[in-house]
């Protein structure tokens, strides 16, 4: 499978039941509308609320999505800061039918560049699937070093970059230190200006709510035919009022796609008190997407 094809990859939501459980029969529903948008499949990444989940939880989360058999391809998060556990669940990935994993810098321990080089590297020589490295410093505490990128470029499972700063400048860099792999905006309101500068792609959180939308907005960004920035933009922003996923996850409630807006802890969706912003955004993007599907 042409991972490169996918031009858009939705970090997908944990949908919650009342007893604050994994909803699966909710989880089959959205892996449906994903696919029936073409989007890319991102599960268990910071979206999905990986760290706050079990390991045994995420194992079913992994084989419930595998066994839907989606049309899409399966990409699976890889993140934390103990090593040998980090190694333990790509050994655990590898036994299972997924196409590529998400490897996000180590968390807290702010390693450099090459602390991050050897941690990187360890993973993706166990592993035998392509790898896209996730820079969120605001997540980390530490950006992805280009250094590290650079030497990492080379190895047989790079793919591609989720470049998640917030920097058209920084974007640039990777796009240089990945030597010709490909660099996706992990920044829903900034694809129009790293598509400009060269970007492959989304990695979203807007697509959980807007999958068709935001394929859609996608492919106008990166066939140079967007013209609705503002709209966009206060759109993508208002999914990060408060802490990701906590907005996404309420206008999917509200909008009737999951049963609860419920998180696991230490997220609570009782820190988002005004949800105006939110549907003003949703009615915003629905009748931009009527419009430009006439």
């Amino acid at each position: 499978m042409n991972l490169n094809q996918y031009k858009l990859w939705t970090a997908v939501v944990t949908p919650l039941n009342e007893q604050h459980q994994v909803d699966y029969e909710t989880l089959t529903h959205i892996i449906k509308d994903q696919c029936e948008a073409n989007n890319g499949l991102l599960i268990l990444g910071s979206t999905g609320e990986a760290l706050n989940i079990t390991l045994d939880e995420k194992k079913k989360i992994v084989e419930h999505v595998i066994k839907l058999n989606p049309s899409s391809p399966i990409m699976v998060g890889v993140g934390g800061h103990q090593l040998q556990e980090t190694t333990e669940w790509v050994n655990y990935l590898e036994t299972q039918k997924i196409q590529a994993y998400l490897m996000v810098t180590p968390l807290y321990a702010k390693p450099g560049p090459v602390g991050q080089f050897q941690w990187f590297k360890s993973l993706m020589d166990v592993s035998t699937k392509p790898v896209m490295l996730y820079n969120v410093p605001g997540r980390t505490a530490v950006a992805l070093a280009p250094d590290a990128v650079s030497q990492l470029s080379h190895h047989k499972n790079f793919w591609a970059i989720k470049e998640a700063s917030g920097s058209v400048e920084k974007f640039k860099e990777y796009l240089k230190a990945a030597n010709g792999k490909a660099v996706y905006c992990g920044d829903d309101a900034l694809m129009p200006e790293f598509a400009l500068a060269g970007s492959a792609g989304l990695v979203s959180v807007a697509s959980n709510s807007w999958p068709k939308e935001t394929n859609l907005y996608v492919e106008k960004c990166l066939n140079k035919s967007f013209d609705d920035k503002s709209l966009w933009t206060e759109a993508s922003n208002s999914l990060f009022i408060v802490s990701n996923p906590v907005p996404v996850k309420r206008l999917m409630f509200e909008a009737g796609k999951i049963k609860t807006p419920f998180m696991f802890a230490p997220l609570s969706h009782e820190d988002l008190k005004d949800i105006r912003k939110l549907t003003e955004a949703n009615e915003d993007v629905k009748a931009w997407y009527k419009r430009n599907t006439k």
